[in-house]
């Protein structure tokens, strides 16, 4: 480490110090810090010009340079703060107004805690209205619900009966084919073996089928059977005739029952010629309209069964599109039900954790508590914090690291801490974190970077209360027997480290190598020895030096 950048390096540190104050505070605090600094300024100049360049060794001050341990430490001041801490948060959509408080410096006991002890209330009027209009609603869409339930409960169980009936209808007609044809023609008909498209295989061709059975065999059958009789009717009627002629030609009978006789022939003539019709008939005619018509409604009945189970898929998927509609509906009504109702449980902030209650207020800088005060009547917006009810077991000091120093912090450093309330008392710690980016620019200083740290104290200090004020020793390194001197005795001279080292009654200037440093002291690696003495306040430069001339 350079002595330059030692020399560069003091003005940021007490910077970063400084901007710790917050406000007013960090205003007046400049303005002291800057009229302190003109006046002794001042007095160092006058004292200076006074002495002029020969004065004693005394009088210009000197330094024994010493060996010894060398503690690298970066101090920075800052607030301590409880390591956890429970905030509580209106969780209001909105704004609402604070109607009642917990005093601030309330202790929460575990009791309370258990007993549900109320902290914070917020105005919940307009809540109640809108939940119990919601409640209304809710209710008229859980009924529209119910009713898409059952309605698709109906329309499931219609459909089942529906199908049933046409599925019994396909059933039936083809019991009624199978009735007139037999089993096996029926098989062929249905298989497509008798097409009654085609002229050599139509359905009037199965009447010829040996496996032709039914009401068709039945009816061929009857038909049969009455051209049969019809036929023994007539022969017996024509023998009887030839007989009663014979009888009439001989005189043995009267003509009236000889003609009697070819009555009764001529009549069995006609039924038989009728039966006869009546067989051809019913194959060219009557069998094959009989089969197709009822295989025309077996095919009929299983279009209608096929239209049935169509129209129920239609209407199922309308009675189940109307419950998801409704579905969603309430499902989405019930969430906004619920969301009010957490809105109006919202309103009443319960006591979590036990701890002393601390006003988000209190935690603000003076312009902040002014105007955002956490007070009975003020309006209060969501996301905003409301009380902190911080865990004192375990504590931590609040820094900022100025970007000189924030590469050579890291966490686990151990640290001195002293409390500005119990100052002959010294805490140990730890670095916990340090922020990755540098804190936003303030509109005081918008050159200066600093890094927000947090700093852990070991032990339980029930005596440490949030937002006292501290001061942090980070040990970088133990620098062990180095020789050292006091920061101010080194300066730049012509891009040199220099010292000015008394000898006989003048100072001479001797270059210097620079190690590490702290807030006072930096490491000298070669150009001192032990022992040697060197100016605290080095001679400024001439007006010669500064232009170069001999």
């Amino acid at each position: 480490m350079k002595a330059d950048n030692a020399e560069k390096q003091v003005a940021p540190r007490r910077l970063a110090s400084q901007s710790e104050a917050a406000g007013a505070k960090r205003l007046r605090m400049i303005l002291i810090f800057s009229v302190v600094v003109a006046a002794v300024g001042t007095a160092v100049f006058l004292w200076w010009t006074s002495k002029g360049h020969d004065g004693s060794a005394k009088e210009l001050g000197i330094f024994t340079v010493s060996r010894g341990d060398l503690p690298i430490t970066v101090t920075e001041a800052g607030d301590i703060k409880a390591l956890n801490s429970t905030d509580i948060k209106s969780d209001v959509e909105g704004r609402t107004t604070l109607i009642s408080i917990v005093d601030e410096g309330t202790t929460i006991t575990p009791e309370d805690v258990n007993n549900g002890k109320i902290l914070v209330e917020l105005d919940s009027s307009s809540i109640k209205e809108r939940l119990t209009q919601q409640e209304i609603t809710f209710s008229t869409e859980q009924a529209s619900y119910t009713e898409a339930e059952e309605s698709l409960d109906i329309q499931i169980k219609q459909n089942d009966s529906d199908i049933k009936a046409g599925e019994i209808k396909v059933r039936f007609a083809l019991i009624d084919l199978r009735k007139y044809l037999g089993e096996i023609v029926t098989e062929k008909l249905m298989s497509g073996a008798a097409n009654p498209e085609s002229k050599d295989n139509s359905i009037a061709l199965l009447i010829n089928d040996p496996n032709l059975g039914g009401g068709a065999v039945q009816r061929l059958r009857e038909l049969s059977d009455d051209i049969t009789l019809a036929e023994s009717k007539f022969e017996q009627a024509s023998d009887r005739f030839m007989w009663t002629q014979k009888l009439y030609d001989k005189e043995y009978v009267a003509e009236t029952e000889l003609r009697g006789d070819e009555l009764a022939m001529q009549s069995s003539k006609i039924q038989m010629a009728r039966a006869r019709t009546a067989l051809e008939l019913f194959r060219l005619y009557e069998f094959p309209k009989g089969a197709e018509k009822l295989l025309s409604d077996y095919n009929e009945a299983k279009r209608e069964l096929d239209r049935i189970q169509a129209g129920a898929r239609s209407k199922l998927a309308q009675a189940q599109a109307k419950l998801d509609s409704r579905k969603a509906t309430y499902s989405l009504e019930k969430e906004r039900l619920e969301k009010w109702r957490k809105q109006l449980s919202a309103c009443t902030i319960k006591a979590p954790v036990p701890g002393q209650v601390v006003y988000s207020s209190s935690m603000m800088n003076s312009w902040e508590r002014r105007n955002n005060p956490i007070e009975v009547g003020a309006e209060i917006r969501e996301r905003q914090k409301i009380i902190s009810i911080p865990d004192t077991s375990e504590m931590k000091v609040e820094i900022k690291i100025h970007e000189t120093w924030v590469d050579k912090v890291q966490p686990g450093q151990q640290v001195r801490i002293t409390v500005a309330a119990f100052p002959d008392k010294t805490f140990t710690g730890k670095v916990l974190k340090k922020a990755p980016l540098a804190d936003p620019e303030e509109w005081l200083n918008p050159d200066l970077k600093v890094y927000s740290t947090d700093v852990g104290i070991d032990g339980t200090h029930d005596f440490l209360k949030t937002g006292m004020s501290a001061k942090v020793e980070i040990i970088i390194e133990e620098l062990k027997n180095v020789i050292s001197v006091p920061l101010q005795t080194v300066v730049n001279r012509d891009g040199k480290k220099v010292c000015y080292v008394m000898a006989s009654k003048e100072p001479q200037q001797r270059e210097v190598e620079t190690g590490l440093f702290n807030d006072n002291f930096v490491e000298i690696k070669s150009g001192l020895a032990e022992g040697e003495q060197v100016l605290l306040n080095p001679p400024r430069v001439s007006e010669s030096e500064a232009t170069g001339e001999k």
